[in-house]
């Protein structure tokens, strides 16, 4: 009987590992043993598997989180264990008293990133393809009721995950079907020397509280609660895969990555169904320099709300850590805040010879000026081309920054109007106008704002002798 259930335990992560591919012949494999009965029964299981089933190099690796006196003693027996295995053995002393003062951080905090933070190092010195942890289903439950009771979404009701890649290592778990009474069991009767640290009955620590309390009066009324919330994790796990699956298609269809910032149009936005929009903006959001704990349902619901707005078209929300999402327009952009400070500048142009090239240093733009006979001309092809009769221009030109104020003669329209008003009705996006130079005459008449619209200044006609043809472009494309 006792054999038959210990085979039933092997299987069972054989299983496991060949659904979810945990690993292939010959892998190099750190398992994660703290000395209670779970890691130690799972480090058997994984060196039966190794020897009998599937050639695996495997590495104990122990922490020793500095708490209790015993824990010296609990180490030197996890060396004696992976010495009989004939499995190499890794180990430290990890100072997380000091860790806590340090970060600030709780005492299980402190010592799951210590620990974590260890079994990487030792990943990355035997270049194994992963860190095997002995979660089970019990382990599982709490992690999902966890998760419920902080309100949290699709991926945190699915729990942990069979694999999971993290630093260039896949974390794998291949115990999260089997009940942890069976574990302790199979120590019990297989005579696997195991020990139980007194912190796990501590009710302070959340996660004990629900093992203790709030499974126990739940499983009241459902006695098969453990499994349900393991069905749970298993159908919400593959679920949330899909969805989030969806999410990078809509990201790589519709959002591009210019100069450290992520952008998208708000019509395809509006295409997607609300649970794509939320998991896009997530998914946008983490690929920003924010902390992990940052990115909640209430920031993504502001972004998502405000994206929506119907009537909206230029706005700026602080979303906090120097970032900011901005809409101009139909371009919705997330990236650091850019406090954007006008600065002044004035170029005199009274005359040249030739073609002649100014650089504007101060919005890293360059305005290219070429004297042309009629036969050489043709006609602009964008508003970043102009062409002006020469002698009809007001000497000198300037080349300047806007001015509060600013008016143009637009061409094809009677009076002047406000270049501020040019820019809204050509959707100029507020963040680009400050890269906008303002070109003007003699008489201080403004005759071209490059890239958006020329003025009815001096056109060129049919008895133009002379032409001054003007282009403008960005100095790092140009120069």
């Amino acid at each position: 009987m006792e054999a038959l259930r210990w085979n039933k335990l092997v299987n069972n992560v054989l299983d496991a590992a060949e659904e979810h591919q945990l690993w292939v012949p010959g892998d190099r494999i750190v398992v994660a043993v703290s000395g209670g009965p779970d890691s130690v029964a799972f480090l058997h299981i994984m060196h039966e598997i190794s020897t009998r089933h599937v050639p695996l190099e495997l590495i104990c690796a122990h922490v020793h989180h500095g708490f209790r006196i015993e824990s010296d003693h609990e180490a030197e027996m996890m060396k004696e264990l992976a010495h009989r295995l004939g499995i190499a053995f890794e180990w430290v002393k990890a100072d997380v008293p000091s860790y806590m003062k340090l970060t600030g951080q709780g005492s299980q905090e402190a010592a799951r990133n210590k620990r974590y933070e260890f079994l990487h190092e030792v990943a990355v010195k035997y270049d194994a393809a992963s860190i095997a942890l002995a979660h089970h289903a019990d382990d599982q439950a709490e992690t999902v009721m966890l998760h419920l009771l902080r309100g949290s979404g699709l991926s945190g009701l699915a729990g942990m995950k069979f694999k999971r890649r993290e630093k260039n290592v896949e974390l794998i778990r291949p115990c999260l079907r089997i009940n942890k009474t069976d574990l302790v069991e199979a120590c019990n009767t297989q005579g696997f020397l195991y020990f139980n640290d007194e912190s796990n009955s501590l009710r302070k620590y959340r996660r004990n509280a629900i093992r203790l309390d709030v499974l126990p009066f739940l499983g009241q009324y459902n006695g098969q609660l453990t499994p349900s919330l393991n069905r749970l994790a298993e159908i919400v796990g593959d679920e949330d895969d899909f969805i989030e699956q969806g999410a990078y298609d809509a990201y790589r269809c519709l959002v591009q990555a210019n100069g450290g910032r992520q952008t998208f149009e708000v019509p395809s936005f509006l295409k997607l169904h609300v649970a794509l929009q939320r998991r896009l903006i997530k998914l946008i959001l983490n690929y920003l320099p924010l902390d992990s704990d940052f990115v909640d349902f209430t920031r993504i619901e502001t972004i998502r709300r405000k994206v929506i707005q119907p009537d909206a078209t230029t706005w700026s929300l602080d979303i906090g850590q120097t970032l900011a999402c901005t809409r101009e327009y139909d371009l919705i952009s997330f990236g650091i805040r850019t406090d954007v400070q006008d600065q002044s500048y004035e170029y005199r142009l009274a005359q040249w010879s030739g073609t002649y090239e100014l650089s504007l240093a101060e919005i890293d733009r360059h305005v290219r000026i070429v004297p042309m006979s009629p036969e050489d001309y043709h006609v602009p092809e964008s508003a970043d081309h102009a062409a002006f009769d020469a002698d009809q221009l007001l000497m000198p030109l300037v080349v300047r920054s806007r001015l509060p104020g600013d008016t143009m003669k637009v061409m094809g329209l009677n009076g002047s109007k406000k270049v501020k008003n040019i820019f809204i009705d050509e959707k100029i996006p507020p963040s680009v106008r400050s890269r906008v130079p303002v070109v003007c005459d003699g008489a201080g008449n403004v005759i071209w704002l490059p890239g958006v619209r020329r003025s009815s200044v001096a056109p060129v006609r049919e008895d133009t002798s002379a032409i001054l043809y003007m282009t403008v472009g960005d100095s790092a494309i140009q120069g």
